[in-house]
């Protein structure tokens, strides 16, 4: 148990160590380019940084393929750099996540060189093998259209291993009690060095059974996150794993643990997708099931709610009508479309750098019941470059100014190329630039974040779904500690009436007083508000006693 929760009131900020600040000029970003700019971090409100792999690779998948576990690739700086960078976020009250990536290794990593190299290595079991290549070798890619097969044959060991992803990235047989062991070593190595957690990267395939003999959907041995947490509560009481877990809501709770003590978060994969939909239809009857559906049954489970992150945007779990009508919306072109089910664009051009669309969105991601994650860039608007292959079109360098390749580094060649034309450019959309507007989008997502850590009814409380009488409009009430909250939000591109009854407790002024400016709502002789709402209008509401009762107007 985490006696103060922290993370059900944090603002995540997700980056690459790679694509945000290079120190050196080596067109690389590094932990003293990022140690610079910690202080733009904690002045947006961020109060824990994610980091996306960062450990020795040979590059291959952006670092996914890792080939030492306890070790800074030297492109990124050294330990010690990571432990000033730790040091550094503490003094500033961020905490630090990293990527847990235990489903595989890179194939150039020393255990599976040594597991092919010999059938009585030491780390042969640490992998899975199949002397004879499987029946269903070409079923379960993760990467269809680009992805072969799951099983392929490695000529030095004379038998075919197993990869739930690419083929350089050979599946660690996560049921061997020496790699639980291992994976156990590595998160204690980390914690030492001063993180708070890790965000464990596809948590469904480290769990599942592995193996020749695995035919249709594969048993998962959840008992492994338990021992995982129990481990971490062990070494570091307020550390935290926030899962990577894309799930039907029916298998929320062998997830969080029946009794809440696998996982303390997941991210909301069926609300993000039942969300994007709602965006593209002005639909919120399938968001509205989905929270619901996703509604957390222990005090310590939270969620992780995202709009965009460092994948595609999956769609997977939508109907298929329900996919074509967000992919018209947000990806209409085949080259923004990905795996046959995902969108691999950022938030902004999803959204045609719609300001009303941005705004309503971001304020969403905010205020849906759950902990916030903000990725990188998308502060600002950054865009994307669809011509970079699959899911690295997303993964361009930060943009700080008008200056060269973005003011992210000064070598005459960055890692990924910065963008910079059309109305994405770095010389159009950068953080020195927005910092000088007090209308701009990234001024506005200060404020935005800074409202919300004042609302801690969001992160703590229980919520109700409030029915208003129009499908485009999204009504939540939060209550916690004797306080409420109402949130409002219209999905359409035309404006909506709507009204409700607020019953104040004890004689209380009727009146909803607005956190986002001072257009407060006072009720008329019957004891109803009626509310208009913009396109894409949005209201933050505190009523301020546990004893409201909102219920929709008759």
């Amino acid at each position: 148990m985490i006696p103060d929760l922290w993370y059900k009131n944090a603002i995540v900020y997700c980056l690459s160590v790679e694509s945000f600040m290079d120190s050196n000029g080596d067109g690389v970003g590094d932990f003293r380019g990022l140690m610079r700019r910690l202080d733009y971090l904690h002045g947006l409100g961020v109060t824990a940084i994610w980091l996306m792999p960062f450990q020795v690779s040979p590059g291959h998948d952006d670092g996914y393929d890792v080939a030492d576990y306890y070790g800074v690739d030297p492109r990124y700086g050294t330990l010690g750099d990571f432990v000033e960078f730790t040091h550094a976020a503490k003094q500033r009250g961020m905490r630090v996540l990293i990527d847990l990536v235990i489903n595989h290794t890179s194939d150039q990593h020393p255990w599976f060189k040594s597991a092919r190299s010999d059938p009585s290595s030491p780390y042969r079991d640490w992998y899975v093998w199949s002397k004879k290549k499987p029946k269903n070798a070409h079923e379960g890619m993760v990467f269809p259209g680009v992805q072969k097969a799951t099983w392929t044959y490695d000529s030095v060991a004379k038998a075919y291993y197993f990869h739930r992803f690419y083929e350089f990235q050979p599946d660690l047989n996560t049921a061997n009690p020496e790699v639980q062991s291992e994976i156990l070593r590595i998160m204690g190595f980390w914690l030492q060095l001063g993180v708070s957690g890790f965000r464990m990267d596809a948590a469904p395939f480290v769990i599942a059974e592995k193996g020749p003999h695995v035919d249709g959907k594969p048993i998962e041995h959840f008992n492994m996150l338990r021992v995982f947490r129990e481990f971490l509560q062990w070494r570091c009481g307020d550390s935290i794993i926030l899962a990577e877990a894309n799930i039907l809501p029916a298998d929320d709770k062998k997830y969080f643990g029946v009794d809440g003590d696998r996982m303390h978060m997941m991210f909301n994969f069926q609300v993000n997708q039942t969300l994007f939909y709602a965006l593209a239809s002005a639909d919120t009857r399938p968001l509205t099931k989905a929270l619901k559906a996703t509604r957390p049954d222990y005090a310590t489970a939270q969620w992780g709610i995202f709009l965009r992150n460092h994948d595609e945007l999956d769609l997977g779990r939508l109907s298929e009508r329900q996919r074509q009508q967000a992919f018209d919306a947000f990806g209409p072109e085949k080259s923004m479309q990905l795996y046959d089910r995902g969108i691999r664009r950022r938030l902004a051009p999803m959204l045609q750098n719609d300001r009303r669309r941005l705004e309503v969105a971001y304020s969403l991601m905010l205020s849906l019941p759950g902990t916030p994650v903000l990725r990188y860039g998308d502060e600002i608007g950054m865009g994307d470059d669809l011509d970079l292959p699959e899911r690295y079109c997303a993964r361009t360098p930060m943009q700080w100014s008008n200056e060269k390749h973005g003011g992210f580094s000064q070598a005459r060649k960055t890692i990924l190329p910065v963008i910079s034309e059309g109305s994405y450019g770095y010389q159009e959309v950068n953080v020195a630039e927005q910092r000088r507007d007090p209308d701009s989008l990234l001024n506005w997502m200060e404020r935005m974040i800074r409202t919300r850590q004042e609302t801690p009814e969001i992160g703590w409380g229980d919520f109700d779904i409030v029915d208003v009488g129009n499908k485009a409009v999204l009504c939540l009430r939060y209550t916690w500690r004797n306080n409420v909250v109402v949130l409002l939000h219209n999905f359409h591109p035309e404006g909506a009436s709507i009204s409700f009854r607020a019953r104040p407790p004890n004689g209380e002024p009727d009146q909803l007083v607005n956190l986002l400016s001072d257009d407060h709502s006072e009720a008329d002789g019957k004891g109803r508000h009626h509310i208009t709402l913009e396109p894409y209008g949005y209201r933050w509401f505190r009523v301020g006693s546990l004893d409201y009762a909102i219920r929709r107007s008759e």
